[in-house]
């Protein structure tokens, strides 16, 4: 990517946390004070079972192995990531550290994932909503209007879901440079995008922070493993509260094993080529009134009757997402891709009803 590279110099980390973080200690576990796990030693230190069964052992707090390996294939340093029990305890996190209950505000742009709404509410901050345009583009205008003084954070999902498309480099650009809070990008769908992730930006522009997950492209959604990356300044915010063991033994080793693997191209691909031939299948169904574009591992649809095409493959067998409770969603279902079997089971229905 080549932009033009400047932020706000009125920008400041330090404005942004809550004084109360800035100012706490953060807990240091056992293992975070001895940080050695060499199997010839004794471990009397954290009040655990000696009696060994492979998982008597608290696991590594701090992921190093993981980090390592991350840091080289995404050419980040390790000190820029940080791991959550999925993306959604890397979020609360977010909101945890640097917005002030019953003071602060984000804003989130539907319709999107739902979560950031749900966290909102559960740390009691203003979630400002301003709606996508009618092509699910951001309004860039209308996003910046309602920017205060107490504003946070900005939620961008891209690509986004439910909608599937990915936002506009400019658009987020334009917030990155006018915004003097953090830039929330949500890239959970990014590997099945033609579009690059904005890591490669991420020294250039502090008040970015990618959220990225092991749970689609990877295929470890059982393992709930989601990824922050941001500047080491935000990620040290982060490591302060962030639970001491909150990613599990086997999640760590899984991972790891996962990450060494060279199976994502292929598996994405095969997604990919598969989401097309869905798409083009589904132009022939009468009843499907619109396409979306998707750069996501699912496809957003218009029917006559989003509840009774719903219904009507539930009895089927085959289960897809109603979204039609979404703003700009009426009538809309969300398609994820399947194996070529399932999308094929998938088509003979829908042509069927």
């Amino acid at each position: 990517m080549n932009k033009n590279k400047e932020i706000s110099s009125s920008f400041s980390i330090q404005n942004l946390v809550r004084k109360t973080i800035l100012n706490m200690k953060s807990y240091s576990s056992a293992r975070d004070e001895f940080k050695e796990f060499e199997t010839n030693l004794i471990f009397l230190d954290a009040n655990e079972n000696p009696f060994s069964n492979g998982y008597n052992r608290y696991p590594d707090p701090q992921q190093k192995l993981l980090k390592t390996l991350l840091a080289q294939q995404k050419r980040v340093s390790q000190n820029q990531i940080l791991f959550g029990n999925g993306s959604d305890e890397v979020l609360d996190l977010l909101f945890r550290a640097f917005c002030e209950p019953n003071q602060d505000n984000v804003i989130t742009l539907p319709p999107t994932y739902g979560m950031y709404g749900v966290l909102a509410n559960l740390n009691a901050i203003e979630n400002r909503e301003v709606l996508l345009t009618k092509d699910f583009e951001l309004n860039i205008k209308e996003i910046l209007k309602v920017v205060s003084e107490n504003t946070k954070i900005i939620f961008l999902c891209s690509p986004n879901n439910p909608t599937g498309n990915s936002f506009s480099d400019e658009s987020i650009l334009y917030l990155l440079k006018n915004f003097n809070g953090l830039v929330v990008l949500d890239e959970a769908y990014i590997d099945f995008s033609t579009k690059e992730s904005w890591l490669s930006e991420l020294n250039d522009f502090p008040n970015l922070v990618i959220i990225q997950t092991l749970s689609k492209a990877y295929g470890l959604a059982g393992l709930r493993i989601g990824i922050v990356y941001a500047s080491e300044e935000i990620i040290s915010m982060l490591n302060k509260i962030k639970p001491p063991y909150n990613l599990n033994t086997s999640s760590q080793e899984i991972a790891l094993k996962k990450l060494t693997q060279n199976t994502l191209t292929a598996q994405v691909k095969k997604i990919v080529s598969e989401r097309e031939v869905v798409i083009n299948a589904l132009k022939s169904i009468t009843f499907i009134k619109h396409i979306f574009p998707s750069d996501a591992n699912f496809i957003l649809v218009k029917v006559d009757d989003a509840n009774l095409r719903y219904n009507q493959l539930i009895q089927a067998g085959i289960v897809i997402r109603n979204r039609s409770n979404q703003p700009l969603c009426e009538n809309c279902l969300r398609i994820t891709i399947g194996t070529k079997e399932e999308n094929n089971q998938l088509i003979t229905t829908l042509k069927s009803l």
